[in-house]
């Protein structure tokens, strides 16, 4: 009798998939690991990320672009795989053919369709030089996970490019922007990317401006957790003073002595 473990992987004969840089990850990202998770529909579906390393485009390790990735999107943790000998698209591809998978399904940024289409279906049942090989008897496939790629640059939305220009002028606030609300090492990626950028350590954000909150802001200001009366909010370049707590702002007194009303949104407290 085949054992259940055997039985489910002849089953499974559909891998769904998607290979990027990630450097940094970002919402767009996310939406992109959405994307691969929702066409999978319960079948296997794998996240590849980029090895490539340089200062410009390319400044996380792989080793820790993997493990912010794992951390940044625990709901595909186990799907996010490190793996030294898959390098590319056709690496991929050649994995997927030796675990016994008959059809593959590729989802990337619609800006890359054409290309992967071409390049996969060229090398199909094509031993290559290196000896790398793959064939998929039920088909090859790349679809659109329904925007640009979020590594292209000018894509909109905060791209890791803008975020890469964010690092480099040590602009944290902008930066933690373009990540998902609940990740926890904001400081730890900014510093991450920029030091493979071969910049220094940034720390200057710890002695001023509390990093915009993970969680709702909305929710911990009606908890009373946050500005609070007699507490100090940076808006701009001016330091302020809580006077009253609103629904969605506070009255605040300016260091000449005047009031001022402020939005949520437009303050950070000092810490």
């Amino acid at each position: 009798m085949k054992s259940f473990k055997l039985f489910s992987e002849e089953r499974v004969k559909t891998l769904f998939t998607t290979f990027g840089r990630f450097s940094p990850p970002t919402t767009g990202h996310e939406k992109l690991l959405n994307a691969v998770a929702s066409k999978a529909k319960g079948n296997t579906y794998r996240i590849y990320a980029s090895q490539s390393t340089d200062p410009k485009k390319n400044p996380l390790g792989y080793a820790d672009k993997v493990k912010f990735m794992r951390k940044m999107f625990p709901k595909h943790a186990r799907n996010i795989l490190i793996d030294t000998k898959v390098k590319t698209v056709l690496d991929i591809a050649a994995k997927a053919h030796k675990d016994g998978f008959s059809e593959f399904v590729l989802v990337v940024g619609s800006d890359r369709i054409d290309t992967f289409v071409t390049l996969l279906n060229r090398y199909n049942g094509v031993t290559q030089k290196n000896g790398t090989f793959y064939e998929f008897k039920d088909g090859i496939k790349v679809v659109s996970a329904g925007d640009r790629d979020p590594d292209a640059d000018g894509v909109k939305g905060m791209s890791a490019s803008k975020m890469r220009q964010a690092a480099v002028d040590n602009d944290i606030k902008k930066f933690s922007g373009g990540l998902p609300k609940g990740f926890g090492e904001v400081q730890e990626l900014f510093n991450a990317v920029r030091k493979g950028m071969g910049l220094r350590e940034s720390t200057s954000f710890r002695r001023h401006v509390a990093l915009p909150t993970l969680s709702d802001l909305r929710e911990k200001y009606a908890a009373g957790e946050t500005f609070k009366v007699g507490s100090k909010v940076k808006s701009g370049s001016e330091t302020l003073t809580v006077l009253e707590r609103k629904s969605n702002f506070v009255i605040c007194q300016d260091e000449a002595g005047d009031t001022t009303k402020r939005w949520l949104h437009s303050i950070n407290e000092i810490i």
